[in-house]
């Protein structure tokens, strides 16, 4: 089966991470990105020497963020980000293909381990199952 597993950060997490740290998410030091960065390479290489990684990125800065949706005539509505509203937002994610869920939750653990400094909020890791066939009517 495949799965879409999400990592989730905030517009904070991304300025801290550029040493701006906040009172929501402090300042990342070198050592810190480099130990992240490591981890999640290692991970990657794992995964697709084991078959199991389709694709996995990590995501800019929410600021680059853009919206579109329709007006009542149709027409684009365009809005940038970030945006104040937000808490939460996809930081990274990775697409797998796995034999059970399990195997993809034992992956999901792994990557809730990412070292990150010392006060930094944690967030959940998503799975999802990706489903190829749409849904079924009876």
């Amino acid at each position: 089966m495949k799965y879409l597993v999400m990592v989730e950060g905030s517009h904070a997490d991304y300025e801290a991470m550029s040493g701006r740290g906040s009172a929501q998410s402090p300042a990342w030091d070198k050592e810190s990105l480099t130990a992240m960065f490591d981890f999640m390479n290692t991970l990657n290489k794992e995964l697709l020497a084991s078959g199991e990684m389709l694709d996995g990125q990590g995501l800019a800065d929410p600021g680059e963020t853009r919206l579109v949706s329709v007006d009542g005539e149709g027409r684009p509505v365009v809005t940038d980000g970030p945006y104040a509203e937000t808490k939460e937002v996809l930081a990274g994610y990775w697409v797998l293909e796995c034999a059970s869920l399990e195997r993809v939750t034992e992956i999901a653990a792994r990557v809730a381990r990412c070292p990150q400094p010392a006060g930094a909020p944690e967030y959940p890791v998503v799975i999802r199952r990706i489903d190829e066939t749409g849904p079924v009517q009876d």
